[in-house]
């Protein structure tokens, strides 16, 4: 293969890097920057879904772990990772 096909093939790889970036690591870091800002923004009373799709109102928040009350009787601790969203009222 001669010098302008090596550099054809180069410039064909450089595109595909800058299509996958722009298509899958770019909306992929937006969406982590958003996660953590809701992570960071949460307080006591809040309700949140969690991955698991449980529903529940914040009674407790640790550094790593937060507690869901689900029922009146019902309080399940999770960790802060699991949550999914946050509900708006």
């Amino acid at each position: 293969m001669n010098t302008q096909g090596w550099q054809t093939v180069a410039l064909y790889f450089g595109f595909f890097l800058l299509v996958f970036y722009l298509l899958v690591v770019l909306p992929r870091k937006r969406q982590e920057k958003k996660h953590k800002k809701i992570m960071d923004d949460l307080k006591k009373g809040d309700k949140v879904v969690t991955i698991g799709g449980i529903k529940g109102e914040i009674s407790k928040l640790n550094d790593e772990t937060m507690t869901l009350k689900v029922s009146d009787n019902t309080e399940i601790v999770f960790v802060r990772k699991a949550l999914a969203y946050k509900e708006e009222d």
